[in-house]
Formats: structure tokens, sequence, C-alpha cells
């Protein structure tokens, strides 16, 4: 995915991130829902992920276009 799809991804998940958290405020979420906000989070930070080793192939001389998108097990395993 190009930068300019990865960062629309990006928003999107974000946005209903949002909407989710929004309309509960003072309420808690289902089961359902906090399964999907933490599904949002795994993408979020997978697209992160996917746009970062783009700019660091980038700014190395190498092609963007051969990042690959990584397991959620292994970006989420980032922040330990």
């Amino acid at each position: 995915m190009a930068d300019e799809g990865l960062r629309h991804r990006i928003t999107e998940l974000v946005d209903e991130e949002h909407r989710l958290e929004r309309a509960h405020v003072g309420t808690p979420l289902s089961d359902e829902e906090k399964a999907r906000l933490d599904q949002i989070n795994v993408d979020l930070d997978r697209c992160w992920d996917l746009l970062r080793q783009r700019d660091a192939r980038r700014a190395a001389g190498q092609d963007p276009d051969e990042a690959q998108t990584r397991d959620a097990s292994v970006v989420e395993n980032y922040r330990q």
C-alpha cells in the first residue's frame, strides 16, 4: 500500500476509534465493541509500522514498495 493509502486507512481507523469512544462516554463498551477497539488498535499499529518502514527504506535509498506488513504479534511486541 502506498503512503497516501496508508494515511487514509489510519485516518479511517482513528475516526472509528473516536466514534466508539464518544458513543460511550460515561457508559461501558459492550464486549463486541471492546474487541473492535482492540482490533482497531492493532490495525493502527500495523499501519504505522508499515508507514515507518516505507519512510526508513526511502531514507536509505531503498524501494519503499518492498516494505511489508508485519504480523500483529511482531508489531504488538515492540512496546515491551
